[in-house]
């Protein structure tokens, strides 16, 4: 059974998901390995702004904003409601 994995900005708040894969290269991918983002890695969904954009997430004793443009990028599983 093939695995099915969805982006980050599609987990809802209070969710808890597995890091599986980063669909970006270059800079943009060294950025989201440098705040932690590295596959096998727990996320948690703290909240989203009032307006929906930028999403503030728990990742290795750490609160990282995301837009949703750059957590589309981050594929992950979800471990928890």
């Amino acid at each position: 059974m093939e695995e099915i994995y969805i982006p980050l900005n599609k987990v809802n708040v209070g969710q808890t998901c597995i890091i599986k894969e980063l669909k970006v290269t270059g800079k943009q991918r060294r950025r989201l390995l440098d705040l932690g983002f590295i596959k096998d890695t727990q996320v948690k969904v703290i909240r989203k702004s009032p307006l929906g954009d930028p999403t503030a997430y728990l990742i290795r004793k750490s609160l990282v904003a995301l837009r949703k443009e750059e957590a589309s990028n981050v594929l992950v599983e979800i471990i928890s409601d």
